[in-house]
């Protein structure tokens, strides 16, 4: 067998008609920047989002860096966040003229552990961006009492959590903006770059359209050095087909990641660690990430047995070189290092097959259940 990380094919197959239809429309109009698409999913998102404003930029990088600079962060501050996440969320931080202080995780989720914050503090420190790692919102309650006390502004990366909540609560309701990423592997994924700000801050809503357009209001009068990061308008169509269904794909991906859970649980009780969904927490399952052993063995197994894994992230953001001068050694963040050693994420997407999940099960539980290379036969290690 041969099964994939993500299968983007059969969902595209089950919209073709609907995405060549809005393509052929805006290709007809030829109106190709920020027109209605975008305007109607800048809308719809931060309905969804429980926000005021929604704003489409280039990437979800860009959407970070933009959303940091409308809120006031800029050279000589600092910005607190996980050293446990893509580099997006460090990078950003840092083409604002802001210094990045990493601070470690919750062993349990992955996210920023928010009794670490609190140290971390300096006069210096201007926000704090909490990143919603693998689909599974950080502990917001907590996060905002740390940035109500010490007047801090919240920038949620949600990059991989579109449609996650909190409490009743949505992505974007909890901090000053919220940041999503619409890469092609998303939950809501484009097919090329995108992303967007939301927010109901009205003026930093404001700021972050003139940012967005080389920072000219109007046209041809620039009074902050902005950048080019619009969000395609082909792209937001192709977005505005997808962004009905994604509830139901979200829903999906909870019952996948559910069986994995009941069937590993099962049988690895005590030997991996399959992921927690902290109480109050609607989990998206951007990703569905275990904590194992002799991760790398394993996935080389699995590479052999044709399933495809992801190691999100063998280098955490405090030892990446390029950040080498912020003065981190290892050590100083142990569970981010720990998961960094331990984290192996298994297929997972709405269409993955029951079939193709037993499969892949079945070879986790062999290679811990019997040293790889040692004669059994596989049928005595069927369960399903």
């Amino acid at each position: 067998m041969k099964i994939p990380m993500l299968d983007l094919g059969e969902q595209y197959q089950s919209m073709k008609e609907e995405v060549m239809s809005v393509l052929d429309e805006v290709m007809s109009s030829s109106r190709f920047i920020l027109g209605d698409n975008v305007k109607k999913l800048e809308t719809d998102v931060a309905e969804y989002s429980s926000a005021g404003y929604g704003i489409g930029v280039g990437n979800g990088s860009d959407a970070i860096h933009i959303a940091l600079q409308a809120a006031g962060v800029g050279e000589g501050d600092e910005v607190i966040t996980t050293a446990f996440t893509f580099f997006a969320t460090g990078g950003s931080i840092v083409r604002t003229g802001a210094t990045p202080v990493f601070v470690d995780i919750d062993p349990v989720t992955f996210n920023i552990d928010p009794a670490k914050i609190e140290s971390a503090i300096t006069e210096k420190t201007k926000a704090v961006i909490p990143v919603h790692l693998y689909g599974q919102m950080a502990d917001m309650g907590a996060i905002k009492a740390i940035a109500e006390k010490y007047d801090l502004i919240i920038v949620e990366d949600a990059a991989q959590a579109i449609g996650a909540k909190q409490n009743g609560k949505n992505v974007g309701e909890l901090g000053a903006a919220a940041t999503y990423s619409f890469f092609p592997t998303k939950n809501l994924g484009a097919y090329g770059d995108g992303g967007m700000i939301v927010t109901n801050d009205e003026e930093l809503a404001e700021k972050a359209k003139v940012i967005r357009v080389h920072g000219s209001k109007p046209k041809y009068y620039h009074h902050v050095l902005g950048y080019n990061s619009r969000l395609d308008e082909l792209q937001a169509a192709i977005l505005n087909v997808k962004f009905p269904y994604l509830d139901a794909w979200s829903q999906a991906r909870r019952q996948k990641a559910k069986y994995y859970t009941d069937k590993l649980a099962e049988h690895l009780q005590g030997v991996i660690q399959t992921p927690i969904q902290k109480d109050g927490n609607y989990h998206v399952f951007h990703q569905y990430t275990l904590r194992v052993p002799n991760r790398d063995e394993l996935q080389e197994y699995l590479k052999n047995q044709g399933i495809a894994t992801m190691i999100y992230y063998p280098c955490p953001l405090h030892m990446q070189p390029v950040f080498k001068d912020l003065g981190y050694t290892e050590g100083d963040l142990p569970e981010s290092e720990k998961a960094a050693r331990e984290a192996i994420s298994l297929p997972m997407y709405p269409e993955l097959k029951q079939e193709d999940q037993d499969y892949i099960i079945e070879k986790i539980i062999k290679f811990y259940k019997q040293p790889v290379g040692a004669s059994t036969l596989e049928s005595d290690i069927q369960f399903i």
